[in-house]
């Protein structure tokens, strides 16, 4: 399994208002892109972020499926919008010492195809 965490931080004026709509779109992920196998998504308290998810992801091929769905392309086009900062990380039970690289060269290609400029 792959536990993928994303940790949000407000810009300045921000409202809570923007932020509920953030986290909806958070909650959309978790609920519409069948590769995620639970969710939670909420306020963060005491890690200098204020809100964030985790996302249960089964394998690679849930990863990439997971990057890939409109859900994701609206959450990110919706609150990164509004973040001065964030982090992700993710967490796996696999003891496969290359799954690190597996995850950097999907994020890596999805990166490429939806984010980087074009020329």
């Amino acid at each position: 399994m792959i536990y993928h965490s994303v940790r949000l931080k407000a810009k300045v004026g921000v409202t809570r208002e923007q932020i509920d709509e953030a986290l909806e779109t958070m909650r959309d992920q978790g609920r519409n892109i069948p590769a995620v196998k639970s969710f939670v998504v909420g306020r963060e308290f005491g890690g200098g972020f204020d809100c964030g998810g985790v996302f249960v992801i089964e394998d690679l091929d849930g990863y990439w499926e997971y990057l890939t769905h409109p859900a994701h392309a609206r959450a990110d086009r919706i609150g990164m919008a509004l973040v001065e900062d964030y982090e992700w990380s993710d967490t796996v039970d696999d003891d496969d010492p290359l799954m690190g690289e597996k995850i950097a060269d999907l994020q890596r290609r999805w990166y490429e195809s939806t984010l980087a400029p074009v020329s």
